[in-house]
């Protein structure tokens, strides 16, 4: 087994084994499919600061797949404490569709309910052989690309999104060329798998593409397990701004009686300590302090938000997302 694969098989084993104690408090943490090793880090970590703060032990167990299907099962009568997802449309149905927490919910956490961040990568193969350095390299008739569906993954939104950003800066108001290129770029995709986690499997361990489109931090999580350069990260210049919110479900919070503990775990997600294990992770992250300590490991880039791009999320989803929308369009012209 690839150390990539080993890692992620036991994470996959502790996030699923069972604690030798019961534990004094539960707490249930729904989120998206790539980020299993980074909450299991981070509930050993706050489990530690619960303790220390009331005396009371902890388990937090998690749910992963992605935020969409998350989103859903909330819906559907999943009782999760807490929601820490890849895309704010998917916690804003919470509202609109479950009524299970308040319309201002990004108002009740600093930067908009999202305690860090990312943007969108490429990770190629040893010596980079198809020589891929940007956007406009992914739609040669030699690139074959896997990524997220974006009907199914926010990270496949994002990345949707991204290469329209580029396209827009590319070619200005020429419709025209930008529906070109997306619709060249879909077309080069061999896999669109229905999750991050998914998309990275297909390309590293079936060996399927010349480059897989994911978040910055998965790509570079994945460069960091091996050596001799196995994998390459290439950053484009310009992407797209990949915030991660989060909310507790208020709702259920107080069915289960978790009210203090879940917005405590989210509030922690903003301490210096949390915002260190989370860049640790190789996400972007807002406290200056460490910020500075891990500036040679992000450059700055020009990260365009979905209000610059789509006009928002709500037009976005309904021009690009939905169906028959602007994605199924591209697709078919292609």
């Amino acid at each position: 087994m690839k150390p990539l694969l080993k890692g992620l098989a036991l994470g996959t084993a502790l996030l699923s084994a069972q604690p030798t104690f019961a534990a004094d408090r539960e707490l249930l943490n729904t989120s998206y499919d790539i980020a299993r090793e980074l909450f299991a880090a981070y509930n050993e970590e706050f489990a530690e600061h619960w303790q220390e703060k009331t005396g009371e032990t902890l388990e937090v167990k998690q749910s992963h797949a992605g935020s969409s299907r998350q989103a859903q099962a909330i819906i559907q009568g999943l009782k999760a404490d807490v929601a820490t997802f890849n895309q704010v449309t998917d916690i804003d149905i919470l509202h609109s569709r479950g009524d299970l927490i308040p319309e201002n919910w990004a108002e009740r956490l600093p930067n908009n309910s999202s305690p860090y961040y990312s943007t969108m990568a490429f990770l190629v193969r040893k010596d980079n052989p198809k020589n891929i350095q940007n956007w406009d390299d992914l739609v040669r008739e030699d690139v074959a690309l896997v990524m997220p569906n974006p009907k199914t993954s926010g990270n496949g939104r994002y990345t949707y999104l991204a290469a329209l950003g580029y396209a827009q800066d590319e070619f200005g108001d020429d419709q025209e060329k930008i529906d070109q290129f997306l619709a060249d770029f879909l077309g080069q995709v061999r896999v669109f798998d229905s999750g991050g986690r998914g998309a990275t499997t297909t390309f590293i361990e079936r060996g399927i593409g010349d480059a897989l489109l994911t978040f910055e931090s998965e790509v570079l999580n994945i460069a960091d397990r091996y050596e001799d350069g196995e994998y390459l990260v290439i950053t484009p210049e310009v992407s797209f701004l990949a915030e991660f919110p989060v909310t507790w479900i208020d709702d259920y919070i107080e069915q289960n009686g978790t009210e203090e503990l879940a917005k405590e775990y989210l509030t922690h997600l903003y301490a210096e300590d949390s915002q260190r294990l989370l860049a640790g992770f190789n996400y972007r992250i807002h406290n200056e302090t460490v910020k500075q300590e891990t500036s040679d490991r992000f450059r700055e880039l020009k990260l365009k938000s979905v209000d610059e791009i789509a006009g928002g999320w709500e037009k976005a989803m309904a021009e690009h997302f939905a169906s028959g929308g602007k994605l199924d369009q591209l697709q078919r012209r292609r």
